[in-house]
């Protein structure tokens, strides 16, 4: 790999997709290092976002997609969607040509739902980047693995160097690949450039539906707000306008899953265990953006802002937390979960392993809540139906505090700059 690489945890994966399956997709949000990664094993690119390609030339490929795909294997076609006719083109060789790793394919948007596109299913197999996490970033040591605490290893001893006005810059900085070591101010010049870019242009892009910027920003705004929280449409909604009827909830909800599609919002979902109490669980999703620093970029936050109102910094942390539980739990076949209760007993993060392991968080930017957190995961732990679940592999408190260890009750103490894959 080139030297100046910063190696992803989905790295290894990819490679090993591309030893069996005809072809990969890479799908995630721009700029997260999609083609980046996917250079680094590419012998021959195409890229629609290349300059010199004309839109005749993007026309061309939708006619006659065959043109295109002709080069060294594996061929990277680069943001695909914008000429779909790639897809059943890239299916249809990889099924003529019968071998593994023809292609690699990066997108930056969902494409509208199409019955004429094939579901590449056994051809095609999709891989999700997210933003780096504190471990690609070189920011966390690592010397927590949640591989280990699913495998029983619990007796930690290690310490985080990430002090709070470093987590601030990083928080606002994000995962970004490109702003990894750039000055802070290029940084928060750079982050606004970019919300600026999926407010006025990127929502629109991609489906050619025309949006409004300003209910795109409010609604941005309102989502940044409520982060880390489960506030439902009719909050969002209320919070945009106020007493205003002027936007409504279906506008609210369409405005949404177009951000989604573009990879932008990514909300954490209920948890729905089997339960030994007659409490009913919440099935509202805890609100996300793919990165924490897209809010703080809308809401023009400095690193100096959050460490002045620790309110905001602990609910941003809660998502940074989250996009890093993502990460490192994709490499061990995990999901993240939120639960919610009647009884308003909270969890932050259950990640759930495909296997039925399954591991509970919560997420405290300081340590004063620690013991409060401690016994809101022994609560969760006793209402669980055991008989019908495993065990928790672990309970855990993801924290921005300096030293990882494992409490008298069992419950372990996490800094996020220990814990990695």
């Amino acid at each position: 790999m080139s030297e100046d690489y910063l190696p992803r945890l989905i790295d290894p994966y990819l490679s090993e997709v591309l030893e069996h399956s005809g072809a990969v997709l890479i799908e995630g949000v721009k700029w997260c290092g999609k083609t980046r990664s996917a250079e680094e094993r590419a012998a021959s690119v195409l890229s629609f976002h290349d300059p010199d390609m004309s839109q005749s030339d993007i026309r061309m490929a939708n006619m006659k997609p065959s043109n295109v795909l002709k080069g060294e294997t594996p061929r990277l076609i680069d943001e695909w969607q914008l000429a779909p006719n790639i897809w059943n083109a890239v299916k249809y060789t990889v099924d003529k040509r019968r071998m593994p790793g023809q292609f690699i394919l990066t997108g930056s948007a969902a494409p509208e739902e199409d019955d004429s596109l094939h579901p590449g299913t056994g051809r095609i197999t999709r891989v999700r980047m997210r933003p780096m996490s504190l471990f690609e970033s070189r920011e966390s040591n690592g010397s927590v693995s949640l591989r280990g605490l699913f495998g029983g290893e619990h007796d930690i001893e290690a310490s985080s160097k990430l002090s709070l006005n470093e987590l601030s810059s990083a928080l606002v900085r994000g995962g970004w690949p490109f702003l990894i070591g750039v000055q802070e101010k290029f940084v928060i010049r750079e982050m606004q450039s970019y919300v600026e870019s999926i407010i006025n242009k990127d929502i629109s892009k991609y489906d050619n539906v025309q949006r409004s910027p300003v209910i795109v920003r409010e609604l941005m705004r309102s989502l940044s707000r409520n982060i880390s929280t489960v506030a439902n449409m009719s909050t969002i909604r209320r919070d945009m306008t106020g007493d205003d009827d002027m936007i409504s909830e279906k506008t609210v909800s369409s405005y949404i899953n177009a951000l989604r599609k573009i990879f932008i919002v990514e909300d954490v979902p209920a948890w729905n265990p089997s339960m030994r109490s007659k409490a009913a669980v919440r099935a509202s999703p805890s609100r996300h953006f793919v990165d924490p620093s897209i809010a703080t970029a809308v809401m023009r936050v400095s690193p100096e802002n959050l460490l002045r109102d620790l309110n905001a910094f602990g609910l941003l942390f809660e998502s940074l937390c989250i996009r890093d539980l993502r990460v490192y739990s994709q490499t061990i076949d995990g999901e993240i979960f939120h639960y919610h209760d009647s009884y308003d007993l909270e969890a932050d993060a259950i990640i759930h392993l495909n296997d039925g392991r399954w591991g509970a968080a919560e997420i405290k930017l300081g340590g004063d809540e620690i013991d409060k957190a401690a016994k809101n995961l022994k609560k969760l732990k006793d209402r669980v139906d055991t008989d019908e679940m495993r065990e928790p592999s672990f309970l855990m408190i993801l924290s921005g505090t300096e030293y990882a260890y494992r409490r008298d009750d069992g419950v372990l103490v996490v800094p996020v700059g220990c814990l990695g894959p």
